[in-house]
């Protein structure tokens, strides 16, 4: 999953990034609320970890233009601000939940392990009862890193189960090849690289071209790709 942190003092900055970083999260870093904005709508992030006092926009107007999405994301607010006023306020602006620094970074991760469980309705919706991602007769278990199609089960690589699980975590959402390339790979694409394309071939050879229709992996021309049932 990936985090977004927007926080503009340098060490508290690094230092939950790099936490993020080593408890399995995947963190981008944004240092003022116009770049965490730019980012937050750039890219797909799974929660944000949110500062009050931002320069250029504060934390109460990156919320607010946040939840103008159809989709926004978990927002979990960290600020040294921690009257009940202050606290209130996040909460009623949408904020799944506020805490207070000084802070546990144990209690940061148990609040965003439970803000991430609140999972959106599309995602839920591709759950089975044991927490695999499904699509039609497609079933990967990522605690157990296998994908199968009815009783077939199908051998991916570390990168392809990687990419398997982005698109059905984000089923019938036109995906581009740079978000695919930043989330999967955790890199900037380059137009002149067909990395994104070459895998995603790769990936169509093993979990479509063995078993027929229905297709589950649909090219957007110009754009990049879209996971789903429908054609």
């Amino acid at each position: 999953m990936r985090i977004l942190v927007v926080e503009d003092e340098p060490k508290a900055g690094d230092y939950l990034r790099n936490g993020l970083i080593e408890a399995g999260y995947a963190a981008d870093l944004a240092r003022d609320g116009v770049a965490g904005l730019r980012l937050a709508l750039a890219t797909r992030y799974d929660a944000i970890v949110l500062d009050v006092m931002l320069p250029g926009l504060d934390g109460w107007q990156l919320l607010a233009r946040l939840r103008e999405r159809a989709d926004p994301p978990p927002v979990l607010f960290l600020s040294a601000r921690g009257s009940l006023e202050d606290r209130l306020k996040g909460l009623e602006l949408g904020a799944d939940d506020y805490l207070v620094k000084p802070f546990s970074f144990a209690e940061l991760l148990a609040r965003l392990r439970v803000a991430l469980r609140r999972a959106p309705a599309r995602l839920a919706q591709a759950l089975d009862a044991e927490g695999a991602l499904v699509l039609g007769d497609l079933r990967l278990d990522m605690a157990q890193r296998q994908a199968q199609r009815g009783a077939s089960l199908i051998a991916l690589t570390n990168k392809e189960c990687a990419l398997l699980h982005f698109f059905l975590s984000h089923q019938e959402q036109v995906l581009s090849r740079s978000l695919i390339a930043s989330r999967v790979w955790d890199m900037n694409f380059d137009s002149d690289t067909n990395v994104v394309d070459v895998a995603v071939r790769r990936l169509r050879q093993k979990v479509e071209e063995p078993f027929g229709p229905p297709r589950l992996i649909h090219t957007v021309r110009g754009v990049g790709y879209r996971c789903g049932l429908q054609a």
